[in-house]
């Protein structure tokens, strides 16, 4: 073999980029997770999201646990001026720095922002007033089940958005991935499926506390503005939630 193609073989290999490791691998313990196991949503562990943003209002009765999964149900039905429900929960517990990851399948038909992602919640409302970060593991358009975007923000003032990236992913509502969030001091990672997909440079970054959300509402903008009523109802479905600390 010639040198030039070992050295590529090489570097293919052993890219930790396309090697997928596990939290444990990765020095972490779980330390709070949910796996939905029970006949209904664990109140002592999730609040409801409560909103109308975009095309959607956001209804605890489209929250639901089935056969060990988490269903979020997606209808079209009027609700406080909005033409469709969606729904959401946020962890009542606030986490920081650990590794976060999700098992997860989103629903088909297109107009549906899905998302699992960690920013601070004060309770009363989608925004809380002390969000310092925000780290967005998944927002995914389903106008386009084969991709994903990742995001850190950094809202102390001046708002600022971090690493922006779109990931190519086989047809997300067709399987359950896992999607994971690294997030330390210096960088924040993110990971599909165990492997690394992007890195942000947190150095220097405004540090915070965060809850985690799980959502799915109708989305209005770009090109996912016509949602899909053939497809409806539908569901974005969560097997299991985990948080890991070193």
């Amino acid at each position: 073999m010639k040198l030039a193609a070992f050295l590529l073989l090489a570097t293919t290999l052993f890219m930790p980029s396309l090697v997928a490791q596990t939290p444990a691998e990765r020095g972490y313990k779980l330390v709070w997770s949910d796996d939905f196991n029970g006949n209904a949503l664990d109140t002592a562990k999730w609040a409801y999201r409560y909103d109308s943003k975009l095309l959607s209002t956001q209804t605890p009765g489209n929250v639901s646990v089935q056969d060990g999964m988490l269903v979020i149900s997606l209808r079209k039905e009027q609700s406080n001026g909005k033409p469709y429900t969606g729904g959401g929960i946020i962890s009542r517990e606030v986490f920081r720095y650990g590794y976060y990851e999700a098992r997860l399948r989103i629903a088909t038909g297109s107009g549906w922002h899905s998302s699992f992602w960690m920013m601070r919640y004060n309770g009363k409302d989608t925004f809380g007033e002390q969000r310092t970060v925000e780290l967005d593991i998944i927002e995914n358009l389903s106008s386009n089940l084969s991709s994903y975007g990742i995001n850190t923000h950094r809202w102390t003032p001046p708002h600022i958005s971090v690493g922006q990236k779109d990931i190519d992913t086989p047809d997300l509502s067709k399987d359950f991935h896992i999607f994971g969030c690294e997030y330390a001091p210096n960088a924040v990672r993110y990971f599909f499926d165990g492997k690394l997909v992007g890195t942000v440079d947190w150095t220097g970054m405004p540090q915070g506390n965060g809850n985690i959300w799980i959502t799915s509402i109708a989305e209005a903008m770009g090109p996912n503005h016509n949602v899909d009523d053939s497809a409806l109802p539908g569901a974005m479905y969560v097997d299991w939630v985990r948080f890991y600390k070193k």
